[in-house]
Order: structure tokens, then C-alpha cells, then sequence
């Protein structure tokens, strides 16, 4: 009889890495979430918000390759649901009715995020992932000044996309 390296079954990949539907919904769902409010903090024209939704879609798509087995199987999962830069698709640019309620929510999800991960994800894994959705914010918030003229004299970062990020990591710590 041979020995087999991994055994061939049915089971979810969420499963096998021990999370439930739900929590894997929250995981895979949350990096989109963050990009569309880091781009929401602060208001900007069309051009500048699909800026900075194609420079959050890029940091998403880029973890795929991740040494972490969980924040390459959350990338994968995302980016098949929003679209894959590299082939050219675009997701939706998403503006939230209420953008400071909508960051709440998010920061929200994170801290859930981050009880999850404590609980149940290897420490390598859970503070690659964190550490991956602030990149995400990183990359949405300096992909576009804001303000100025002609892209002249305005802001890289604002003080509310800086809040936002803060808020952020500040719930991924805890």
C-alpha cells in the first residue's frame, strides 16, 4: 500500500485551513472592504478613485503569491470575485452612501477578523494577513494626491485616509 503526501477529498480549502463559510466570507471579503473604504475616506474624482481602486486591486492580486497558504487562498478567492488585473479585468469602483459609517463597519470587521485569526490561524499566517490589509490601505491611499490643481499642490495622504489606516491597524493589533 502506498503512502499518499495529501489525501484527495471534497472539502473547502477554508475547511481544511479550519475555518467555517461564514468566517471564510469575513476573510476573503474583508480586503475588497478595505480597499473601497481607504479609497472612500476621502472624496475624489472618478479618475483618482479608479486610481486608487486599481492600486488596491494590484495588492490584492500580488498576495496570490504569498508564502502564507492563507493570505494566497484569501487573494485567490478575491481577486476571482472582484476581478484579476492581470487579465485585464476591473472591478467595480464601489462609493459607499455613508463612507465614515462604512470605514466603522470595516475597522469593525477587522478587529472580528483579528479575534478569528488569534484563534484560529497559525501567528505566521494571521499577522501576514493583517499585515496585508494595511498594505492594502498603504497602496489605496498614496495612489492619488487629493486637492491641488491640475494634480498640482495637493495632498498624498489626508488626514481622514490617514485616520482610516490608523483605525485600522490599530483594530488588527488588538
Amino acid at each position: 500500500m502506498r503512502e499518499r503526501d495529501k489525501r484527495v477529498t471534497d472539502r473547502p480549502l477554508y475547511a481544511e485551513l479550519g475555518f467555517t463559510d461564514a468566517e471564510w466570507g469575513l476573510l476573503t471579503g474583508l480586503p475588497q472592504s478595505v480597499l473601497t473604504a481607504a479609497s472612500a475616506a476621502s472624496p475624489d474624482s472618478a479618475r483618482k478613485t479608479r486610481a486608487e481602486s486599481a492600486a488596491g486591486l494590484d495588492r490584492i492580486s500580488d498576495a496570490r503569491s504569498s508564502a502564507s497558504t492563507l493570505v494566497a487562498a484569501v487573494a485567490t478567492a478575491a481577486v476571482a470575485e472582484a476581478g484579476d488585473p492581470e487579465i485585464g479585468e476591473e472591478a467595480p469602483v464601489i462609493q459607499p452612501g455613508d463612507p465614515v459609517g462604512y470605514a466603522a463597519d470595516v475597522v469593525a470587521r477587522a478587529a472580528e477578523v483579528a479575534a478569528l485569526l488569534a484563534a484560529k490561524a497559525s501567528p505566521a499566517d494571521a499577522e501576514t494577513y493583517k499585515h496585508w490589509l494595511v498594505e492594502i490601505a498603504d497602496e489605496v491611499v498614496g495612489a492619488a494626491s487629493t486637492g491641488g490643481v491640475l494634480g498640482i499642490g495637493g495632498e498624498t495622504v489626508t488626514e481622514s485616509e490617514r485616520t482610516f489606516r490608523d483605525d485600522l491597524a490599530k483594530a488588527l493589533a488588538s
